[in-house]
């Protein structure tokens, strides 16, 4: 996976004695990567039926969690995803620790390169900063969020999320509607369903759709025609103190809000959290047993189990060895 899983060699480094990969952006992802790690999500996920569900892959690997940006589903699933896999993990958040100092990126990737940590996960309010920790920490790195860039595990969990829930990926239609000029989540899906033979079609104001991302419109009854209904949140975060994208919430919502009355029978909705509800998404859809809101969560989990797994001990993982695996 590339650059920026760079599942593929950083040639932007010195030759290591170890070859680190790195899972920076959507964008160095081949397919068989995708039906790789899609594949081991698979097995990893029969392991959460068990007693005991702790499996001893990873031990004795270390997992730092750096987080400059709030996070509940990735920071905790991403902890969770490594202590599953019995691997040591430390989660620094810049408030509370020498970030609020003044210590910059490179010092602080530089400290926690000294505990010699296997990976590295980032997120990061500026485009490029997993990046540049991956030059800098000879670790393997994940790009947990870097501004409005790219969210590649995001990504990664919604398409095994679509693939358990609807089978093949295949030419699925998948309307993405909001503010898709802030989302790093419609940036690496964008990819992603271009990856694996899918339609996307982007839906909201005029003044948040991008050009030439994907196929976009203005017309919220677009919507219909989609198999997937996939909601983004107002990234209110990313964008500059004064600007009026939308003259109120208020009409934002009465335009391209997603109620019930705009989606056809059987639609799944999805959002990758944190929800508005009211805003961006009527709380009847929200909580509607098509919405697969926390089926993500828990997809979620088990992706990135195959994802560390997959960069620290590369190839899919076998169901007959991981039903022998012995708990740690």
């Amino acid at each position: 996976m590339g650059t920026s899983i760079r599942l593929v060699h950083d040639d932007l480094r010195p030759p290591q004695p170890s070859t680190r990969r790195h899972l920076l952006s959507m964008a160095d992802v081949s397919r068989d990567d995708v039906e790789r790690v899609l594949g081991t999500a698979r097995v990893f996920a029969s392991s959460l039926d068990r007693a005991v569900k702790k499996l001893p892959t990873l031990k004795g690997h270390l997992v730092v969690n750096l987080f400059y940006e709030s996070s509940t589903r990735t920071s905790s699933s991403f902890e969770l995803a490594a202590k599953r896999l019995s691997a040591d993990t430390l989660t620094i958040k810049s408030a509370g620790s020498s970030v609020d100092k003044g210590e910059s990126l490179k010092d602080t990737a530089l400290t926690l390169g000294a505990y010699d940590p296997d990976v590295i996960v980032v997120r990061h309010p500026q485009a490029g900063a997993a990046h540049f920790v991956s030059r800098i920490a000879d670790a393997h790195v994940v790009n947990a969020g870097d501004g409005k860039h790219q969210h590649p595990s995001q990504a990664l969990l919604d398409l095994y999320t679509l693939q358990q829930e609807l089978g093949s990926l295949e030419g699925l239609h998948v309307a993405i509607v909001g503010d898709v000029l802030h989302s790093r989540v419609a940036r690496s899906l964008v990819q992603a369903f271009a990856l694996m033979n899918m339609r996307c079609t982007l839906v909201g104001p005029p003044t948040l759709l991008p050009e030439g991302l994907a196929e976009s419109t203005t017309d919220i009854d677009a919507i219909r025609d989609a198999d997937v209904v996939y909601v983004l949140r107002m990234q209110h975060e990313r964008m500059q103190a004064g600007s009026n994208f939308v003259p109120s919430l208020r009409e934002y919502t009465a335009k391209w809000g997603i109620t019930p009355e705009r989606l056809t029978p059987g639609q799944k909705v999805m959002h990758p959290g944190p929800m508005n509800r009211g805003v961006e998404i009527d709380p009847r859809v929200a909580d509607c047993g098509d919405a697969l809101v926390e089926t993500q969560v828990r997809s979620g989990l088990v992706v990135r189990m195959a994802i560390l797994y997959d960069l620290l001990v590369g190839g899919p993982v076998g169901v007959r060895a991981l039903a022998a695996a012995e708990v740690a």
